[in-house]
Formats: C-alpha cells, sequence, structure tokens
C-alpha cells in the first residue's frame, strides 16, 4: 500500500469521532506539521457538536474527499464501522477489524491502524527488555486488542486476555490468534492466576480514566515485580500508574501511545518522518 505524498507541502485533516473536545491530535500534529515546514490543518469533526452518527459516515468520508482532506483519523465509535467504505486496508488493520487512520490518494481511501504500532513504540522506547514478556491485557475493546497486537508482534512469549465480557475477552483473542497463533494468546477469567505466572499487567479499560475513577485490578494484585502500563491518559497519572508507582513497579503510562499513533499517523499523511522526540515534548507541554 503506497501512501507516499513526498511532493506536497501543504495538508488538510481532521479527527472524527464523539466527545472529542478534549483531544490533543490537532495540536501535536498541527505543531510538528509547522516544526516540519508544511501549511498543515487540523479539524475536529466531533459527531456530539456536529450532530452525525456511524449512519452519516458514508456522507461525511465523501465529503471530506471533495473538500480537499488528505486524510482523517478515525477514534471511538467510528474504528470499525469507518473499514466497509474504504477501498483498501493494511494488514494489520484489517487483522484488528479496526482503522484510526484513513488517507485519500488518487480518489481512494485506505485504512491504517497506529494504535497498536503507537502503544508498541511507547513501550520500547521505555521498556526495550521487556518485549519477550508474558503479559496480562485487562479490557479487550479496540485499544485491548491494539495493545494485545503490539504486544504479540514485538514477541511477548503470551498475552492473557480477561474482560468482565467473557465473549468479548475470546473473541479477542481468536482474533489475534489468527495472525500470532493459538499457543500465544488466550482469553482468561483468572486474573489472579493470570498475573502470577505474568510479568506485565497492561490497563485496557476506561477504568482511571477522568469521570471513571478506580482501578481495573485489585491493588493487592500489582506485585512491585511487575512492569504496568495504562492506555488512559487522561489523566496521565492513573491511579494504577500512581500504585504500580508507589510499588516500585516499572510503568508505561497512556501519554506514549497517544504521541505515539501521531507519529505514524503523520508519516501516513505527509510521506515524512516526523521528529519523534519533539512530538513527545509538544506532548509533554500540553499536559504540564
Amino acid at each position: 500500500m503506497s501512501t507516499s505524498n513526498t511532493d506536497r507541502t501543504s495538508f488538510v485533516l481532521g479527527l472524527v469521532g464523539a466527545g472529542i473536545s478534549g483531544s490533543l491530535t490537532p495540536a501535536m500534529q498541527e505543531r510538528e506539521g509547522l516544526e516540519s515546514g508544511f501549511n498543515l490543518t487540523y479539524r475536529r469533526l466531533d459527531a456530539e457538536k456536529i450532530g452525525f452518527d456511524a449512519d452519516d459516515l458514508p456522507e461525511l468520508l465523501s465529503w471530506a474527499k471533495n473538500f480537499g482532506f488528505d486524510g482523517l483519523n478515525i477514534t471511538h465509535p467510528f474504528k470499525q464501522r469507518v473499514i466497509p467504505l474504504l477501498d483498501e486496508l493494511s494488514d494489520d488493520a484489517r487483522d484488528l477489524g479496526a482503522v484510526n487512520t484513513v488517507v485519500f490518494r488518487d480518489g481512494r481511501a485506505l485504512g491504517l491502524n497506529t494504535d497498536w504500532s503507537g502503544w508498541g513504540r511507547a513501550f520500547r522506547r521505555r521498556l526495550p527488555e521487556s518485549v519477550t514478556d508474558t503479559a496480562v491485557l485487562v479490557g479487550a475493546g479496540g485499544a485491548g486488542a491494539a495493545v494485545g497486537y503490539a504486544l504479540l508482534d514485538q514477541g511477548a512469549a503470551h498475552v492473557s486476555i480477561i474482560d468482565t465480557d467473557t465473549q468479548k475477552a475470546k473473541d479477542c483473542a481468536t482474533r489475534l490468534a489468527k495472525r500470532f497463533g493459538d499457543e500465544r494468546v488466550s482469553a482468561t477469567d483468572d486474573l489472579a492466576g493470570a498475573l502470577r505466572d505474568a510479568q506485565g499487567l497492561v490497563n485496557a479499560t476506561p477504568t482511571g480514566m477522568t469521570g471513571h475513577p478506580g482501578l481495573p485490578v485489585p491493588a493487592d494484585l500489582v506485585r512491585d515485580d511487575l512492569w504496568v502500563s495504562d492506555v488512559v491518559y487522561f489523566p496521565l497519572e492513573t491511579e494504577l500508574i500512581r500504585l504500580a508507582r508507589s510499588r516500585g513497579c516499572r510503568v508505561v503510562p497512556g501519554g506514549g501511545m497517544a504521541v505515539f499513533q501521531a507519529v505514524g499517523a503523520f508519516e501516513y499523511f505527509t510521506g515524512r518522518t516526523p521528529d519523534a522526540e519533539r512530538m513527545v515534548r509538544h506532548f509533554e507541554e500540553l499536559t504540564h
């Protein structure tokens, strides 16, 4: 799949989702565009403010294409619903059944996924020595599937998936097993048992997010020898990350996934490699 766009210096982009007024992606993309010498405009297309739903996506994509948008980021609740409307999917987007980046090229809409690669890059930046560890993944929704894909892609020996909806956990494990093998991923309903055999824990649920306080796992299961990651980044220091730090765990907060999915999307949109560390610094400015 070619997303080459290296002769361009002007870009119009957007974020499609519901309740996205707090997203930092527009600011990150516009700043990196400015720093890279581009004229880059990035707009929020918020379903809650504009008043559209999944049934309006065909018209929205057509409108964006016709009005000269170069690409869109797609977030909740449209990452699955957008797929039938696209002309082509990357292999990882097809494996995951989710798209968070749409690139318009030559009248075609290409669907990609930078959520999994973003989480993986953030993880390896912090804990490169732990890529082959066994991990427990709490949450089997879109974020959970992306994290599971990243863990397995970078070499995790085994990933155990748990969710309050046991069928969702099984479906997620089945989807990932098709790509990575049955022996490396499984669903479980025994959190304590799975953690006993694990070196890492990832929260991919909304628990800990602003408005959803609390811990996704019982506090007594967070051992000091675990590494702990969270996908939540509002707030950056979730209750889980704070608890893990206090126990001496190595931690990977959720901000890294937010930054590096944007790094990947920027590269697809513009055809240029952004300065990832500059984007990290800008994210830190925005969140402190």
